[in-house]
């Protein structure tokens, strides 16, 4: 569904991204893991097209995307849950989720209102709050609902848990967990290695803007993971 190809991405003078490749099929979670400032986010903005890389393709569902704008890329299919949530404070809970809704972009319309309420129960007790009301942990129960109710194929999530309480840590791993068991394609980014490779098919591991590691999440080396990662 997804593939990136030799992907080359610079900051300035900064090389951030160093000739990445790897492919993502239709329904499969992938987990992408790295210390702090390996590049992990500028992937996602690469393949996402927020970030223009300098050379290399990232292509959906077999067509070529690279250099297309971010409304074009994600119309495809693409939910995005970025890091730091983006809710719109000055809206309701229901004005969030309402003012995403729309159709797949095969008709489909498995994410209703009515089952992101059912997936998140806080948020329906909330309706009418706005979004600058809400804990951190209800906004990013918000912003996840908020790209599923794009019926995407793919859910991207960017540090899903960061900065959260534990019992709030819990059910986002639960809610991220039942989604990847209805079939949604998944890409997930979190420091929390264990939940990680709990929750995703393959993994991989970036370290200074390369892969140094790729494949099973259940048989990739435990040690070699842990020394890549400081844990």
């Amino acid at each position: 569904m997804l593939a990136v190809e030799a992907l080359e991405t610079y900051y300035g003078d900064s090389h951030v991204l160093r000739g990445v490749s790897f492919e993502l099929p239709a329904g499969v979670a992938l987990g992408l893991l790295g210390r702090n400032g390996m590049g992990k986010t500028t992937l996602i903005r690469s393949v996402l097209g927020l970030v223009r890389p300098a050379s290399g393709r990232v292509s959906w569902m077999g067509e070529v995307v690279t250099g297309q704008p971010t409304e074009r890329i994600v119309r495809r299919g693409i939910g995005y849950v970025p890091e730091g949530r983006a809710i719109f404070p000055n809206l309701s809970v229901r004005e969030n989720l309402v003012m995403s809704a729309r159709p797949g972009p095969d008709g489909r319309t498995d994410w209703t209102f009515e089952r992101v309420l059912e997936l998140f129960p806080r948020l329906a007790e909330r309706l009418n709050h706005g979004g600058q009301q809400l804990s951190g942990g209800e906004q990013q129960m918000l912003a996840i609902g908020r790209a599923l109710m794009t019926n995407p194929r793919l859910l991207v999530l960017d540090e899903a848990t960061e900065g959260l309480a534990p019992l709030v840590v819990a059910e986002i791993w639960r809610v991220i967990a039942l989604v990847r068991a209805s079939g949604l394609s998944t890409l997930l980014v979190d420091r929390n290695v264990r939940e990680v490779l709990a929750n995703t098919d393959r993994a991989i591991v970036l370290e200074k803007g390369l892969v140094v590691m790729e494949g099973e999440s259940d048989a990739l080396d435990r040690d070699e993971l842990g020394r890549r990662l400081g844990v």
